[in-house]
């Protein structure tokens, strides 16, 4: 039974997710998509604005996905498996104040969505005029940039150069992970939004091996949301890795948000493939090494309050002997 997959569309109040939804349904790419769009409020208004005869919206008011609706999420996905037919993808249009970590877990945490469903990308737009403002008063918008797969700095046209090229640092300095697409009104390509495979773990594979260049890195602004990379050209010890990374997540799973890994196992011919979301984690071997891919295990956690030199000796105290 093939997994349909879902792309989460987040991002801050007014940044443009509806824009962004609604090219995704006005172009004649012929695939069929199921849209649940998320409002805080009783009244829903976004529903009503995404466009799309031939798709179908489920809106859920009154609640924010990441809370209180999360059960009806749950359940509109499972009435649409039962659906004669089916779909090619289901997209998720968060409200802009929620946190996308719980509604990235319900695909890993419940059985029946995870055998159903698998969780494409994590797209996030922003506002390139007003992100930064958000960053410094809104928790959320911070998140939802740490989370993110892939990165719309929106609105282009309102910023100048350097003021873009600050946006840029700035959210690097938050997830150094994600890919950053400059757009006006959400103009972009879809195949770098749709279908892009991002929180597929195979995705990482593909990095280039420049973006974590050296030992270890630390990346963070003010007091905020930073990451730690590392990097180690020694096998590890795959049970001792298991059980450190599963005891760190359990202990600090609720300021690490997202984790991400491409590890050498000794004893595998295989690189195995991590990703976390606070305290949950799936991972598995990939299909083999990339020819010229360097075996090596890189290592990545996104979160708060993050103690590198801690971190790393952790990471190293894997390594098998």
């Amino acid at each position: 039974m093939s997994r349909i997959p879902v792309t989460l569309l987040t991002g801050y109040l007014g940044a443009g997710k509806t824009t962004l939804l609604n090219r995704i349904l006005s172009e004649a790419h012929g695939k069929r998509y199921a849209v649940i769009v998320n409002e805080f409020g009783e009244i829903g208004i976004d529903g009503d604005l995404v466009v799309g005869a031939d798709e179908e919206v489920f809106a859920m008011n009154n609640g924010c996905l990441c809370c209180s609706v999360r059960g009806d999420l749950i359940r509109i996905i499972g009435g649409l498996m039962k659906r004669a037919g089916g779909f090619d993808g289901i997209l998720i249009e968060t409200t802009g104040l929620a946190d996308p970590a719980p509604v990235a877990q319900t695909f890993l945490v419940d059985d029946e969505v995870r055998e159903r469903t698998a969780l494409d990308s994590i797209v996030t737009v922003v506002d390139a005029r007003h992100i930064e403002a958000r960053l410094d008063d809104s928790d959320e918008a911070e998140e939802q940039v740490a989370f993110a797969d892939t990165i719309l700095i929106n609105k282009t046209d309102l910023a100048d150069e350097g003021g873009l090229a600050a946006v840029e640092a700035r959210l690097r300095a938050i997830n150094p992970m994600a890919r950053l697409l400059r757009t006006r009104r959400c103009d972009i390509d879809l195949g770098a939004v749709m279908g892009s495979g991002a929180f597929d773990l195979d995705r990482l594979l593909a990095l280039d091996p420049d973006l974590l260049d050296g030992h270890a890195h630390h990346h963070e602004h003010d007091e905020g949301v930073g990451s730690v990379s590392f990097r180690l050209d020694r096998p590890l010890d795959g049970r001792r890795f298991v059980d450190w990374i599963g005891m760190l997540l359990a202990i600090r799973g609720a300021d690490i948000l997202r984790s991400k890994g491409i590890l050498d196992f000794a004893g595998e011919d295989r690189p195995f493939v991590f990703q976390g979301v606070h305290m949950l984690q799936e991972g598995d071997f990939a299909p083999a090494w990339r020819p010229g891919q360097p075996r090596e295990s890189r290592l990545v956690l996104i979160g708060r309050n993050l103690d590198a030199a801690v971190l790393r000796a952790g990471f190293e105290g894997c390594a098998a002997a």
